[in-house]
């Protein structure tokens, strides 16, 4: 009978301890190597190392020095979480040298004895914790799972880890994700999601590194271009090559396509008619010099997919250009970055957040950047009265109820037709609107009350700050409808969790009055205030200060006064106050988990990062 991995793993545990020796017929080549380097180490697998925790400050300075790179790290994390099946799991993304910077865990794995050891500042190198999957494939420099007894060190032998490399653009290592489990939770697929998590990080780093360059998508299959698998190159205005990603790489086997080479010695197409080509239409034929074809498109001459400001239109589209929506943050440029996408797409979309962080905003923009020429129309669900909704919605024929105005009304959905309709605070429309939106959206069809039914074309955005998870489960929001609403879903940030406050106050100020300037210290005092009403309460604020100064640099420390805000610390029940014990104690029985803090007290992490820091200097 054929021994399982498991099994070989322990038999191999049992003669290591026996000879001290490492069998090669009962491992896999990977595994065997690793364990290999182990023994030359003089690490012994029958006792259990003691995992290295870097100090706060250590940890702090690490993740502060990779803002990009961990910001595309989350938001994949946050994915993977939703998409690997079960319980007992945990996402973690560490630097080259194996320390852990961040950790996305399911609750039930966060209880385990082996969560403990897996945390925020934890140290998992090859070196120090013998072969496990983030020290390993930081080692070996490619995907690896190790299962169950495969690690080293038998302590480890309850989890399977699947791990993978990110790469920086210029092809070092920076980074490591991977995804543990207990063995029995174990997924097949979990390995491949893993990886594709990892290519997309790159692609990111990639498109912020060339982002004042011209990036070119491509791939031999037009339903292709915009996935994972498509080639990506950047070149200059001379058509120079300046970079291209693995699977550029891959797809040009063969042809120079190191920085340097020309379009053209890839390509049979003179880079000037691509680019006058690329103004005219969003896609079109590329052939390469040994005759493969591909469809390619111009992502973007020169926009940085950090600053998405205001982009310029294709000559084909209308001229219409995106609603500014301030996005430096890298999390926040990653939601904007699949936003535009999925609208271009006509894929529905729905909007998460608190109050107030910008949901209505990042609508707009999506409209604008889908390049459609019709109205974007938006309507409030709380607002609208429930015994008229539908009638709002999908219009009325004249004398189809008392009181309908003279001629009927096309309704909200007709006007969007060609546009983009965005139906704000989704998750307060009733249950029996929602079976009707329902309908409409299986043929996209508009059924006016006493009137004849029309077709529309439009793309559908929707947004809400409600958990729509709990909705369901009282029975107040249809599961069926989610699912139709969220082919993309996305969710914005508290103002308190994003990197970019700076360049959101200046976009406020200058929507407000442009001749005003903000001082560094001023913006630096208003970064630490808490701002439960988000952007909204920021704006509100900034205008405040508009109106009671008439200085053109507003500078700190009156002004802070003037706007009305304080910092937590001096808030009355602040955190420095009866909060501040709570924090600390949960902090504590998280196992110095900052994230999973911030989560269980529903504040943010600086927050956190305040009263730690507030806590080391009174020691």
């Amino acid at each position: 009978m054929q021994l399982s991995v498991a099994e070989r793993a322990t038999q191999a545990h049992g003669i290591l301890r026996q000879s001290g020796t490492v069998p090669s017929n009962l491992l896999a080549a990977e595994i065997y190597e690793s364990w290999l380097r182990c023994v030359a180490l003089g690490l012994d697998s029958t006792r259990p190392p003691s995992i290295d925790l870097a100090s706060p400050k250590v940890l702090r300075s690490e993740q502060e020095e990779r803002v990009l790179l961990r910001g595309l790290a989350l938001a994949e994390m946050r994915t993977l979480h939703d998409q690997i099946a079960g319980s007992n799991f945990l996402i973690a993304f560490a630097t080259p040298e194996g320390l852990l910077l961040d950790i996305v865990a399911d609750k039930s794995f966060a209880d385990t004895p082996e969560a403990k050891n897996i945390r925020p500042g934890s140290l998992w190198s090859e070196t120090l914790c013998g072969t496990n999957g983030i020290g390993t494939a930081a080692f070996l420099k490619r995907p690896v799972v190790v299962h169950g007894s495969e690690h080293y060190f038998p302590s480890f032998g309850s989890l399977t880890c699947a791990a993978s490399p990110i790469f920086a653009p210029d092809g070092s290592l920076a980074g490591i994700l991977d995804a543990s489990s207990d063995c029995v939770s174990r997924q097949t697929h979990t390995a491949a999601l893993v990886c594709m998590a990892t290519t997309q990080i790159e692609n990111g780093l990639f498109r912020e590194r060339h982002h004042r360059d011209i990036l070119i998508a491509f791939h031999n299959r037009g339903e292709y271009l915009h996935t994972l698998t498509a080639g990506l190159l950047a070149v200059d205005d001379s058509g120079r090559i300046l970079a291209a990603n693995q699977a550029a790489r891959i797809l040009l086997h063969g042809l120079p396509t190191t920085p340097g080479r020309s379009f053209t010695d890839i390509f049979r197409t003179r880079f000037s008619s691509f680019m006058d080509e690329g103004r005219l239409r969003e896609r079109q034929r590329l052939q390469d010099e040994v005759g493969s074809s591909f469809i390619a498109t111009i992502e973007h001459p020169n926009v940085s997919p950090m600053l998405r400001a205001v982009t310029k239109p294709r000559v084909s589209a209308p001229a219409v250009l995106p609603t500014p929506f301030i996005s430096v943050d890298p999390v926040v440029a990653r939601i904007v970055q699949q936003t535009e996408a999925a609208a271009q797409r006509k894929m529905p979309i729905l909007i998460r957040g608190e109050t107030g962080t910008g949901k209505e905003q990042l609508a707009r923009h999506a409209h604008a950047a889908s390049g459609r020429s019709g109205s974007f129309v938006a309507v409030n669900c709380a607002a609208l009265p429930e015994s008229l909704i539908e009638a709002e919605l999908f219009g009325y024929s004249e004398g189809a109820f008392t009181g309908a105005r003279k001629g009927g009304s096309a309704g909200l959905v007709k006007e969007a037709d060609g546009g983009t309709l965005f139906l704000d605070e989704i998750g307060d429309m009733p249950v029996t609107l929602q079976a009707v939106l329902l309908r409409f959206l299986d043929d996209w069809t508009v059924r006016p009350v006493g009137g004849a039914k029309r077709q529309v074309d439009l793309l559908l955005i929707s947004a809400t700050n409600a958990d729509l998870g709990e909705s369901i489960a009282k029975g107040r929001f249809r599961s069926d409808l989610l699912f139709r609403l969220n082919t993309l879903e996305v969710t914005l940030p508290p103002l308190g969790e994003r990197s970019d406050f700076r360049a959101i106050a200046e976009h406020l100020l200058a929507t407000i009055d442009a001749r005003r300037t903000l001082s560094a210290r001023l913006v630096e005092h208003l970064a630490k205030c808490s701002w439960p009403g988000n952007i909204r309460e920021l704006r509100n604020a900034l205008s405040r200060l508009t109106l009671q100064t008439e200085d053109s640099f507003i500078d700190y420390p009156e002004a802070a006064l003037i706007a009305g805000q304080h910092t937590e610390e001096e808030r009355s029940g602040t955190l420095q106050g009866r909060h501040r014990a709570q924090v600390l104690s949960t902090y504590a029985e998280t196992g110095n988990n900052v994230s999973e803090t911030a989560r269980r007290l529903g504040v943010s992490r600086n927050t956190i990062y305040r009263v730690l820091d507030d806590r080391s200097a009174k020691r």
